[in-house]
């Protein structure tokens, strides 16, 4: 039994992909991220204002490094998919999805008995899951649509 089904899990033999664009991409992806969440971090820092004691976001470092390895973790993913699969696209944006709820779990479950923490600094650290999230999304999807045309 043969089964053609372009939703299949299979890679798409015709679909080319330029690696060292996709790695200028990648890259891109990640310095994307790490400053829409240092820009988060210091609107936040001016609205909320953040407690010296709450080691998360005692300075900008703890953000940058939280945001710099799911992100590199997420353009690794993504091209492992794009050549094992034929639609990386929508398997990385429910893989992503999941990832961000269970991402946002400790930011209302634990971080609220961490040392300094606030409600206003537990939200920041959810936008900044979000942030990181719909840039990394956004940015390695669109390498598909392009590549497919």
């Amino acid at each position: 039994m043969t089964i053609n089904d372009s939703t299949s899990a299979t890679p798409a033999a015709s679909r080319t992909i330029d690696w060292g664009r996709y790695v200028l991409l990648g890259l891109g992806t990640i310095v994307a991220a790490i400053v829409a969440n240092v820009l988060v971090y210091y609107i936040g820092r001016a609205i909320v204002g953040y407690d010296p004691e709450f080691i998360v976001l005692s300075d900008v470092s703890p953000a940058i490094l939280f945001t710099v390895v799911p992100a590199i973790v997420a353009v690794v993913l993504y091209a492992l998919l794009m050549r094992f699969t034929s639609d990386p696209a929508r398997i990385f944006t429910i893989i992503a999805a999941v990832v961000l709820v269970i991402s946002l779990i400790p930011d209302f479950t634990y971080i609220p008995t961490v040392p300094g923490a606030s409600t206003g600094q537990a939200i920041i650290l959810a936008i900044m899951h979000v942030v990181a999230a719909v840039v990394i999304v956004t940015m390695l999807t669109s390498f598909s649509r392009r590549s497919s045309r």
